[in-house]
């Protein structure tokens, strides 16, 4: 018998209600940081996005969101998002709609 069965014997004119625990909302403490590189890698311009806080799966959600949008490739590895070319403004934009601070870093 455990503490539910316990207290409807001692209440059972009592009628159960059903508890959720409130989802905890993420913050970013930091804002994410924008910059544009070019260095080691061929020539080839690149947009970063550096200091996110959360976890692995919603960086990669947070790329993807990005990656769709824009029509663009990237990837993401060790807490950095990779974007091909100079898109540091419209990025910015999306993750300011999806939330998140932003500073711009660089030129």
């Amino acid at each position: 018998m455990d503490l539910r069965d316990q207290l409807k014997n001692l209440f059972p004119e009592h009628e159960e209600q059903d508890f959720k625990m409130p989802e905890e909302k993420f913050v970013q403490k930091e804002p994410l940081v924008c910059k544009f590189e070019k260095k080691g890698r061929n020539g080839k311009p690149v947009t970063l996005i550096e200091g996110f806080e959360g976890s692995d799966d919603d960086l990669k959600s947070i790329s993807k969101k990005i990656k769709i949008t824009l029509g663009i490739g990237g990837s993401e590895k060790d807490g950095v998002i990779v974007i091909q070319g100079d898109n540091r403004d419209k990025i910015m934009k999306i993750l300011q709609e999806m939330g998140y601070k932003t500073k711009r870093v660089g030129g």
